[in-house]
C-alpha cells in the first residue's frame, strides 16, 4: 500500500472520529469508536491532541489491554466516573473448553471461530488465552449474540461459554520468543532485513509499501535509527522489541537480541 492510499485512509478514519465527537457534544452522551489498532490508537492520540479534545478516554475494558475503543464523554461528567462504568460498554465472552482439548486452541482458532459469525474484526477486542480457553473482550450491546452464536460452532458445541463482567477478565500474560540477529547497522531497513528474513532491497520495498511501523506508527524512510526497546511491526512476519545489543562481530557487525510477541 503506497502512502497517498494511506492518506486517503486516513481521511475517511478521521471523519467518523470526527462523528463521534459530534454525536457526544449534541446528544449529551456517551459515545465510543470500535476497538482500534494500536497503529490507529497513535494517529488518534495526536489528531485529538491537535484539536484540543481532552474529554476522552482509552480503553480496551482492562488496563493492558491492546486493542481499544476512544470513548468520548460530555462535559458533564469526568474521567473518573467513565472508568467506573467501563462495564456499561464492555463485556467479556468466556470460553472452556473440554479437558481433552485444553492448551490446543490458539488464538487462530477463537478469532477464526468469531469470524464465521460474520463479525467484524473492529467488533472485538483482545483475545486473552490461558489453557482452559479465552476471555474475548467485546462490546456489552453485542454479548447476547456472541454468546448464543458461539454456541452453534463445532469447534465450541462442547465448551462452556459465560457472559463475564469486565472486572473478572483474566490476567494477560505476555509471550515472548528471544531471537539473535546480526546486522551492519541500526537503519530500520537493516533491522526488517534479518527479522523477515529477505534482502536489503525487499526490506526496503516493504519500508516503502507502508508494510512497517516502529512504536506503533508507520514509517517510510528506510535509514531511520532504531533504538533499544523500539518496537518493530512487519505486517505479516509479526511484532518484535528490540531488546539489548550483545556485543560487536570480528568484522564490527552488532549482535541485537530482539523478542517477538508469540
Amino acid at each position: 500500500m503506497i502512502k497517498k492510499e494511506l492518506d486517503d485512509i486516513d481521511k475517511f478514519f478521521y471523519a467518523k472520529i470526527d462523528d463521534k465527537i459530534k454525536l457526544s457534544k449534541t446528544r449529551n452522551k456517551i459515545t465510543h469508536t470500535d476497538f482500534l489498532y494500536e497503529t490507529e490508537i497513535k494517529k488518534v492520540e495526536k489528531y485529538l491532541k491537535q484539536k484540543r479534545i481532552d474529554t476522552y478516554i482509552l480503553s480496551g475494558g482492562y488496563e493492558e489491554a491492546e486493542r481499544k475503543s476512544l470513548i468520548f464523554y460530555p462535559e458533564k461528567l469526568t474521567k473518573d466516573i467513565v472508568l467506573c462504568n467501563l462495564n456499561n460498554i464492555f463485556s467479556v465472552i468466556r470460553i472452556n473448553i473440554p479437558n481433552n482439548l485444553k492448551g490446543k486452541y490458539s488464538h487462530k482458532d477463537f478469532l477464526g471461530g468469531i469470524m464465521k459469525l460474520g463479525v467484524s474484526r473492529e467488533k472485538v477486542g483482545d483475545i486473552i488465552l490461558d489453557e482452559s480457553g479465552a476471555d474475548i473482550l467485546i462490546f456489552k450491546d453485542n454479548e447476547l449474540y456472541f454468546s448464543e452464536n458461539l454456541k452453534l460452532l463445532t469447534r465450541f458445541r462442547k465448551a462452556d461459554i459465560t457472559i463475564q463482567d469486565i472486572k473478572n477478565v483474566k490476567k494477560k500474560m505476555m509471550k515472548f520468543e528471544d531471537i539473535q540477529i546480526i546486522i551492519s547497522s541500526m537503519r530500520l531497513d537493516s533491522f526488517v532485513s534479518e527479522i523477515a528474513k529477505t534482502s536489503r532491497s525487499k526490506a526496503c520495498e516493504l519500508i516503502e509499501e507502508g508494510r512497517v511501523l516502529v512504536n506503533h506508527e508507520d514509517v517510510f524512510k528506510a535509514s531511520k535509527d532504531i533504538k533499544i526497546s523500539d518496537i518493530i511491526t512487519i505486517r505479516g512476519k509479526g511484532k518484535y522489541i528490540v531488546d539489548s545489543f550483545i556485543r560487536n562481530t570480528r568484522n564490527d557487525r552488532l549482535v541485537v537480541k530482539v523478542k517477538k510477541y508469540a
